[in-house]
């Protein structure tokens, strides 16, 4: 038998291997004493904010794509972005280019609604960390 720490199962699935039998679900949990003196606190906040930022980034994708400039009003509705969109002109005329981060769980729906609006030629990254 092979016992293994699985998250997402995607190792077992590339060596033509399945779970069989579940030993044990657990999860992280972060635990701080209550009375911690201010130098305790800012290292577990530190801690915490970067913790957070990377379970912020992995709901999330960054999108870029090319849009009519008679189209951006549009888009920017539709986009939810961190503050607004990032609109940037393009080399070709009336063009420009639009940065913004999506929330993974609304993926599709919101790239159905972009290229309705008329958007192409868009790209969807994976962020790493994002800070807010």
């Amino acid at each position: 038998g092979i016992c293994d720490i699985v998250s997402t199962g995607s190792t077992l699935q590339l060596n033509g291997l399945k779970e069989v039998q579940k030993i044990l679900s657990s999860e992280a949990v972060l635990i701080a004493a209550p009375r911690l003196t201010k130098e305790q606190a800012d290292i577990r906040d530190k801690l915490v904010y970067r913790l957070e930022s990377v379970l912020y980034a992995k709901r999330n994708k960054y999108i870029l794509l090319n849009a009519p400039n008679h189209a951006i009003a549009a888009i920017e509705n539709i986009l939810p972005g961190m503050r607004s969109p990032t609109v940037m002109p393009l080399a070709a005329e009336g063009w420009s280019s639009v940065h913004s981060v999506i929330p993974e769980d609304s993926f599709w729906e919101i790239i159905d609604e972009l290229r309705s609006a008329g958007a192409e030629g868009i790209l969807i990254c994976p962020i790493e960390k994002m800070l807010l």
